[in-house]
């Protein structure tokens, strides 16, 4: 029995991982087929099997387990697996992506600081990723998006099912929309991206209807305890499912195939009223536009049309933009539009007012990111070849579901964009020509919330509209809200105080700033930050006096008024603060003499030019019968001064800030000696010591300043140790002195060097007489002798 006991044992121990690893490779085939739900379930078996899989195979397994969830909008389970994942140590390169993922989670699931760590992490790693430092900025304070909260009501509508329902378009007096609708008898297929029906288009002619059952503002309501429903759409262009293209960014390990069918089995469902048998097909009918008069519809569609399926060439059935137009309350049939493609996506139209522009997404290659925003213009009766909206309005991100209002004003969801979490909905200008967006506005709470908000359709005021969004029940799936304005289009007015140095424009940090408001005796103390600024928000239509002190610097008032202003520009004021002048001191007399290098006799007639550092000004005069000059200096302020007589030449001297320097000038001439102080050299070494290097370094400059000048370099030493023995060590030193003036780029040929041991003492310490040590420094020294001058 314990010998069978044994080998069942065994048996368990081989088979367990064998198990394991046949699931994981299951799920792998249902992640590979965007079969998301399959996959987590089968995911979740093989990791329930603990020390079966190998650690490379449990990361690409939770990698892939969390990123199901994400795609099936289950943001607890999937931040869960993420925190997983990323708490056992740095992931390698190929999974930096799932920080990126991770991030995304926790801030849709109203985790912001724990969000902004993680955008922190993956910038880190991706620091060729803009996106992470502006998420990462915003999730310290989420303020500036949820201040004008209050400003309108949101209603969750009772048209809403069990259903996705989304992309709310306004259709004559009603409203058609997207949901997959489940009354009937009819024969629809199924998405098996989460196991839910095909997308067709509805519509309810009369808007007096529809009904609202509660307000409703970020977050929705609490979920119910009915049945959780999941995700109804499968997002246009997502990166993971979409043909490889020039603008896709996927990383290597685990996000989808290059061969990836969409998926779908025959399955009985009901059928309601749709807004036309002739437009809806067996396959997805996604956001849609008309013109003006209601005539013609553009809408999305799979690549499917007058009963032929088409793929890429990578196997997908792609996301098309078709046209039908109305005659007698008939749809005529659907026609394509001329810049689709069999090889990427195309969806989500929106016209301008006058029809003649159409904006659309698409994932088509030469993008910014995952999806752009495209616009198409109207020209001799076709649609002419899409013109990307620019950095503007797009992102490395996903931007998706545009909406033109009637003052030509674009609004869009990106998840590239900082924001509250998922999809935001975002408001930018246009250009005249309506070809690029600018002046990026997120909406901010409670239009957009930690969950996908996306498909406005509202007017240009912004008084009234309709969204969709998937924040209630937990992000489960999509349903439309009805918001109307009850404030101001905007409650306060954003302001960034800017607080600089007058001169060096440097932002002064921990700055006072006092603001006073109408109407309010108090004064708003504020504090600049560590970058210089400062953020408030203002009334609108009135007028403020903001006062900058700080200590060091003379105190600025500057008044500012938010009345008048347009709305659609953000605001920068900038005070500058000036330094006080310090008190002058009176200008001082400098005065200085110039004589000969030889015999130290003064020299008349020289001209001699004083330049002052402050101001680059020079002063020149001429020295008198005994060599003096004079000159009038500004205090704390540098100056050198220069003596020029021709054929002579001198080392010149210079005057610090507290006016110590040397005026007293010596020229030298063809065959004069000029002895250099303080060259030393370690005892019987001829090594170049880092403190004779700075005297040395005169030299070069000497040499430099005359270009022509040719010089020996003698080299002394004192009568200690043999006459043989001094000559040899000074010619040695005067050589090393030559070798480091070449070194600085003086030419050798400009140079002898030569040394004279004991032969030309200056004192009477020669051999046999008891000096003392000072009196032997003395003849220690090295000398330069003017070979040429000009």
């Amino acid at each position: 029995m314990t010998r069978i006991f044994s080998i069942l044992i065994l048996a368990w121990v081989l088979v367990g991982p064998l198990v394991a690893q046949s699931l994981s490779k299951k799920a792998d085939r249902q992640f590979d087929q965007l079969a998301y739900t399959s996959a987590i379930e089968l995911y979740e078996q093989a990791l329930a099997k603990p020390g079966t899989l190998s650690e490379a195979e449990l990361r690409d397994a939770k990698a892939k387990l969390g990123y199901s969830y994400q795609q099936t909008r289950d943001m607890l389970n999937a931040e869960r697996v993420y925190r997983d994942l990323t708490s056992t140590g740095t992931l390698p390169p190929d999974y930096a992506k799932c920080y990126l993922f991770y991030a995304q989670t926790l801030a849709s699931n109203g985790k912001y600081r724990e969000a902004q760590e993680a955008y922190d992490k993956y910038g880190s790693i991706q620091a060729s990723d803009k996106r992470s430092a502006a998420f990462s900025d915003l999730y310290r304070d989420v303020s500036a998006l949820t201040r004008n909260a209050g400003s309108y009501k949101v209603e969750f509508l009772t048209m809403n099912t069990r259903n996705a329902e989304f992309s709310p378009m306004i259709y004559k007096d009603g409203l058609v929309f997207v949901s997959s609708g489940n009354a009937g008898s009819s024969t629809k297929r199924v998405f098996k991206w989460n196991n839910t029906p095909f997308l067709d288009l509805y519509y309810l002619p009369d808007l007096k209807t529809i009904q609202a059952s509660k307000s409703s503002s970020i977050g929705g309501s609490s979920p119910a305890a009915k049945r959780v429903r999941t995700r109804l759409i499968r997002p246009l262009g997502n990166d993971d499912y979409t043909a490889p293209t020039a603008n896709d960014s996927r990383t290597v390990g685990f996000f989808g195939g290059n061969n990836i069918s969409m998926g779908y089995e025959d399955q009985p469902i009901s059928e309601s009223d749709r807004f036309s048998r002739t437009l809806n097909t067996k396959y997805h009918e996604g956001p849609a536009t008309f013109t003006k008069d209601g005539s013609m519809v553009i809408f999305t569609r799979n690549n499917f049309n007058e009963g032929h399926y088409r793929e890429s060439a990578d196997g997908v059935n792609k996301l098309k933009l078709y046209a039908a137009t109305q005659t007698n309350g008939i749809w005529s049939d659907a026609e394509e539009l001329p810049f689709n493609s069999d090889e990427f996506s195309t969806g989500h139209p929106a016209l301008s007012k006058d029809d003649k522009l159409l904006y659309f997404s698409s994932d088509r290659p030469g993008g910014l990111g995952g999806t752009d925003i495209y616009v198409s213009k109207w020209i001799n009766g076709k649609w002419g070849e899409p013109i990307n909206l620019g950095k503007e309005v797009n992102s490395k991100g996903n931007e998706l579901f545009p909406f033109v209002d009637e003052k030509g004003n674009i609004y869009f969801s990106s998840d590239g964009r900082a924001g509250l979490g998922g999809l935001d909905i975002f408001y930018a200008q246009l250009t005249a020509d309506g070809q690029q967006g600018k002046v990026i506005r997120n909406l901010g709470e409670p239009i957009n919330s930690p969950k996908d908000d996306f498909g406005i359709v509202t007017d240009g005021e912004r008084n009234s509209g309709y969204f969709s969004s998937n924040r209630k029940n937990g992000g489960a799936d999509d349903d439309v809200y009805r918001f109307t304005r009850e404030g101001s289009l905007y409650p306060c007015r954003e302001l960034t105080v800017s607080v600089v140095d007058a001169k060096s424009k440097e932002p002064l940090a921990n700055t006072f700033i006092a603001m006073d408001s109408p109407g309010n005796n108090k004064q708003k103390e504020l504090k600049t930050d560590a970058d210089g600024l400062v953020r408030v928000c203002l009334d609108v239509d009135s007028d403020f006096k903001f006062l900058a002190t700080r200590e060091g610097y003379i105190d600025n008032k500057v008044g500012f008024s938010t009345q008048d202003l347009s709305d659609d520009h953000p605001t920068r004021l900038e005070i500058l603060l000036d330094k006080p002048e310090p008190a002058k001191r009176p200008a001082s007399t400098l005065r200085g003499r110039v004589t000969t290098q030889a015999g130290k006799l003064p020299m008349a007639g020289v001209n001699v030019v004083l330049a002052n550092s402050c101001d680059s000004t020079k002063q020149q005069t001429t020295t008198d019968a005994d060599g003096n000059y004079t000159f009038t200096v500004q205090p704390g302020c540098e100056y050198s001064i220069e003596a020029m007589k021709e054929n002579m030449g001198t080392l010149g001297g210079r005057i610090s800030k507290e006016g110590v320097g040397t005026t007293e000038l010596t020229m030298f001439k063809k065959g004069d000696i000029i002895q250099i102080d303080n060259i030393y050299y370690d005892l019987n070494k001829a090594t170049i010591r880092p403190d004779a290097a700075v005297e040395l370094d005169k030299v070069v400059e000497l040499l430099t300043k005359y270009p022509a000048m040719t010089i020996e370099m003698r080299s002394h030493t004192d009568s200690r140790a043999t006459a043989v023995y001094n000559k040899t060590l000074s010619g040695n030193r005067a050589k090393s002195a030559v070798a480091y003036l070449t070194s600085k780029g003086i030419a050798m040929k400009r140079m002898l060097a030569k040394g004279y041991g004991e032969s030309q003492l200056l004192n009477k310490c020669k051999d046999g007489v008891n000096c003392p040590e000072e009196d032997h420094q003395q003849n220690r020294r090295t000398e330069i002798k003017i070979l040429k001058l000009k």
